[in-house]
């Protein structure tokens, strides 16, 4: 099968950069959907001709499938990547239902969505792969993150349910489950914080933070032919943090 369109959530930034670059550079055409215009068209114009700006707040849920039926009309879609999120650190006991909710939405109600109208394109063709994206927030119990936690668990399951109802339809359904990443982000929180950095390393059998375009290469297998009998897995792409000792 020869891919040609695919579509990346969140794509405008970190790992949704890192792994938009990596399928424009190899020849497909990429749609990166975020929520600011300027920050989402400067991305596309940074990767090159194969980058495709959407600009569309995944909150709207009632407006995704109409904004993905405007993708799919020129091209259908063989791979989507669903990686837009957000996080909120706060104490377990002041975290309000508001905030809870908030997460949840985006984190999960958007990637049902999305995956729901994308699904509907990939039927029709026969064939697709879902990458999802997860977090080791959700391999273990981290403190002060719990909506983010409960949303990346229920995506890890969500992974599993949909790889084997799709599986009868040719779509695959895979999840990257990213370590500690060296993106800007990260790199501000930890070296902030010396004593969780030394955790984080302390934990991490290879001893040192993952590139961003670790993710994109893990995400890239589970896109293509190359992995064509897997559905329905977890890939943790951490150096061994989720199994440190």
């Amino acid at each position: 099968m020869s891919i040609k369109s695919a579509i990346v959530t969140g794509g405008n930034s970190g790992l949704g950069f890192a792994t938009a670059k990596k399928l424009c550079d190899n020849g497909i055409t990429t749609h990166i959907i975020g929520r600011s215009k300027d920050k989402t068209e400067e991305a596309c114009k940074e990767i090159g001709e194969n980058a495709v700006p959407v600009i569309f707040d995944l909150n709207d849920l009632a407006g995704i499938p109409a904004m993905i039926e405007s993708i799919a009309k020129n091209n259908p879609i063989d791979i989507l990547v669903n990686n837009a999120g957000i996080n909120l650190k706060k104490e377990f006991l002041d975290v309000t239902d508001e905030d809870f909710f908030s997460i949840i939405h985006t984190n999960l109600l958007s990637v049902f969505a999305v995956s729901k109208a994308v699904v509907k394109n990939m039927k029709e063709n026969g064939a697709g792969s879902i990458v999802n994206i997860s977090s080791m927030a959700s391999q273990y119990g981290i403190p002060k993150v719990i909506a983010y936690s409960a949303s990346k668990g229920a995506i890890e399951s969500m992974t599993r349910a949909m790889a084997v109802e799709l599986a009868p339809f040719g779509i695959r359904v895979n999840c990257v489950a990213p370590g500690f990443i060296k993106t800007k982000m990260s790199a501000k929180a930890l070296d902030s914080d010396p004593e969780r950095k030394n955790k984080v390393l302390g934990r991490t059998p290879m001893g040192f933070l993952g590139e961003p375009s670790d993710i994109a290469d893990a995400v890239y297998y589970f896109a293509l032919n190359e992995s064509k009998y897997t559905t329905g897995t977890i890939l943790p792409v951490d150096g061994g943090n989720s199994i440190g000792f």
